[in-house]
This record gives structure tokens, sequence and C-alpha cells, in this order.
């Protein structure tokens, strides 16, 4: 298995982390991508990719982020380049649900990594909520000019977006979110989709499946959301367990 979107940098992973490492590992997880928020979360994920082989992470700006701070596109290249083990550009994308920051602002800073992830051809990691067709709009029109790979996190959005967004050749990553009991549309999106499209993550520490809503989630619970996909998509578990792992290699390592 592969925790294709974690923030091993908030706590209480943080402070944990050998655990954290030592309880993925015995539930079988291979690697663990943990995601850039900010520019205070990079000086953590640097430190934290050191710590293990099997940890990887991202640079990026999150959209409720960018009040505070709009990179353009050399200085989110720049950190990239220089680690190895950095291997996607984000978290980013634009989020009209909360508003936390300018509706502008957040287009601005997609745009930025957006050209980023173009240039140094690896993963763009989008999140995109209340913004179907703003976030399909500027993919599909950058996309134009240039192929971006695209992982929609947490995917939540309608079967249409997943449409448009297959249209770009984007991949899917199912959360825990699939295991809550109010989420069969999101569920039935899932069934449509192409198993050759999706990824696995928890988005630890948020976003606990069942049966451990009400914890803070961890690398580890990756399994519960593993098992409901399996469920939904009719799969061995195991098979699906193999297809997300070749899916999440094929995006970032070819």
């Amino acid at each position: 298995m592969i925790d294709s979107h974690c923030h091993l940098d908030h706590e209480p992973l943080f402070t944990n982390l050998g655990d954290v490492i030592k309880s993925s590992k015995t539930e079988g997880i291979d690697k663990i991508l943990t995601i850039c928020t900010t520019l205070e979360s990079f000086k953590n994920i640097i430190k934290i990719i050191k710590f293990d082989k099997m940890i990887y992470g991202t640079f990026g700006i999150h959209p409720h982020e960018t009040n505070n701070c709009i990179l353009n596109c050399k200085e989110i290249i720049k950190p990239i380049v220089e680690n190895k083990k950095i291997i996607g550009v984000g978290e980013t994308g634009l989020d009209f649900y909360y508003n936390n920051s300018d509706k502008e602002l957040q287009t601005k800073s997609f745009i930025n990594h957006i050209e980023a992830a173009q240039e140094l051809n690896v993963p763009l990691i989008v999140h995109s909520r209340n913004a179907e067709i703003e976030t399909y709009d500027i993919l599909s029109k950058y996309n134009k000019k240039k192929k971006i790979k695209i992982l929609m996190h947490c995917f939540t959005g309608s079967i249409d977006f997943a449409r448009k967004m297959l249209s770009l050749n984007a991949f899917f990553s199912a959360s825990g979110i699939i295991t809550f009991k109010n989420s069969n549309e999101l569920q039935s999106t899932f069934k449509e989709l192409p198993t050759d499209k999706l990824l696995i993550e928890t988005d630890s520490p948020f976003l606990a499946p069942v049966p451990m809503r009400g914890k803070k989630n961890e690398p580890s619970f990756i399994k519960y959301t593993l098992k409901k996909l399996s469920e939904i998509k009719n799969l061995d578990n195991k098979e699906l367990d193999k297809i997300t792992t070749n899916n999440f290699n094929n995006l970032f390592f070819n």
C-alpha cells in the first residue's frame, strides 16, 4: 500500500514519527507521501523525508494560505530541483467553500503551481472544493499548452467533474471519506472511475476512516480505505492494492 497524501508535519504525527512509521510498515505500507501546505511546513518536511527511505514529500502553498504567501514559478521549482525526494508540486488548487483566501490570489497561485509542474514534468496535487468549473477550466487551458500530470487529491467531486478531469488524463485519490455513511454518491463516482486512475490516501491526521472515526488519522489506517474501495470496485483487496501501488509509482516515478 502507498499513502499518497498525508501531513506528517502535523501533530500528533510529527512528534510520534517513529511510531507512525513503525505501524505503517507493520500494515504493509511501502511509501508515504507527505504534503506541503506552507513554507513553514516545508522546513519540517525536509527533516521528515530524511527520517526513513519510505517517505517522500512535495512542495507547494495550499489555497487557504495564499493571502499570506504567493510564490512565482521559479520559487516553486527551486526547492523541488534541490531535493530528490521532493517529487510533486502542491498541495495547490481552489477552495471556494471556506474562502480562507481571496479567489483571485488562489487562482494566481494555482496557475504558478501549474506552470512549475509543467516545467518540471512532475505531478500536480490538486485541492478543489466548490470550484469544479474554475478548476477544470484552468487545468484544461494550461493542459492544451503542455500536458499536466494531475492528481485530484481527496476527490469528492461530482461525476460530471470526474468525467471532465478524466478527459485531462487525471488521477483520483480516494480518502477515508468513501467509508462514511453519507458518501453513497461519492462511492458511485468511484465505482465508475477506471482502476488505472485510482490512488488511495489518508490525508492524515484528518478524515479518519470508519471504523476509526473520532481518532487522529494516521497512514496505517489506509487499509480501511483500500478495503472499502475494493468493495466499491468489486475487486480483491490484494489486487486493488497492487493496482493503486502501481498507479502511484507510474505517476510519480515514470
